[in-house]
């Protein structure tokens, strides 16, 4: 079953459990899917459905980040609450040791040891751990391993 199917069963269990939040979240990627194959013509692989969760939690992390410094608690929690439902059909995310481990092992395999190829490194691991590697997380390991 793809993503796309279950996230419409997904729909139709909130929608028969009562909870709203849930079945807006995934109506809004539903919708989103349904623009990417009507409006741009795609077929809708695993890939592109995995960069709409992507951005749609990168999203809900902005707006979770205004309405704090705006002062709107309220706000910032429907949009956590929102984010945790996306971060469920999201692979599990790699933990600091783990992407540390990873990043070293690209960078033996590549050969890459020096600043200069934090580019080239940094590409290969979003590329290979799409999903699972916080950019963040990854800038501030490469500065390590590259010495």
């Amino acid at each position: 079953m793809g993503l796309k199917e279950k996230l419409e069963a997904d729909v139709k269990a909130a929608m028969l459990a009562k909870h709203e939040l849930v079945r807006d979240t995934l109506r809004l990627l539903l919708a989103e899917f349904k623009r990417l194959e009507v409006q741009e013509g795609k077929t809708l692989t695993p890939e592109i459905e995995q960069d709409v969760l992507l951005k749609a939690g990168k999203q809900r992390q902005q707006s979770i980040d205004e309405f704090e410094k705006a002062g709107r608690a309220d706000l910032a929690a429907k949009e956590r609450a929102e984010q945790a439902v996306i971060q469920h059909y999201l692979p599990k995310a790699l933990s600091e040791a783990e992407a540390k481990a990873a990043i070293q092992a690209i960078a033996a395999e590549l050969g890459l040891t020096s600043k200069k190829d934090m580019g080239t490194l940094m590409k290969a691991a979003m590329a290979r751990h799409k999903g699972s590697l916080d950019g963040k997380l990854a800038q501030k390991l490469l500065a390590e391993i590259l010495t």
